[in-house]
């Protein structure tokens, strides 16, 4: 009977403090800048150097590239199988060009297993679509151009 008391207690001293409680699909919560959600993709700065793949504990990315008429490598494949990713972060780590790193995107829910194979396209909008919502966060673009070397 005590145990029930003290809850009750707990519940009711509860009730005049300020709620909480996000009303998620209208409202949507803000997230640090270093939450790890869904990769994003910038294809100027990838230098193809396959360090991200090499590092990803799940072997989920795949990258191709070639080189163009000044024997430069670009980029022309970039996949990610989130179907298998479990966001370890630790290929925007190991990216010494900062080309892939982590947004807070998480909303991939699917009810097919084909929608979860992302490529350089999806992530590339990804990131756009992160700049957009936070311009704070955005990588200038003129700190682009001078990474990828324009």
């Amino acid at each position: 009977m005590f145990g029930f008391l003290k809850g009750l207690g707990v519940t009711i001293s509860q009730l005049p403090k300020k709620k909480v409680t996000v009303m998620y699909p209208e409202e949507k919560p803000d997230y640090p800048e270093r939450y790890r959600g869904v990769h994003r993709f910038i294809p100027e700065l990838c230098t193809v150097c396959n360090q991200c793949a090499r590092i990803c504990p799940t072997s989920c990315i795949s990258l191709s590239g070639s080189r163009d008429e000044n024997r430069k490598l670009r980029i022309e494949t970039y996949d990610i199988n989130f179907d298998i990713c479990i966001l370890c972060s630790q290929c925007t780590e190991v990216c010494p060009t900062e080309a892939i790193v982590m947004s807070d995107t998480f909303e991939l829910a699917s009810y097919t297993r084909d929608d979860f194979y992302l490529d350089m396209h999806w992530l590339h909008n990804n990131e756009l679509e992160y700049e957009r919502r936070h311009p704070d966060r955005a990588i200038p673009e003129t700190d682009v151009q001078k990474k990828a070397g324009n």
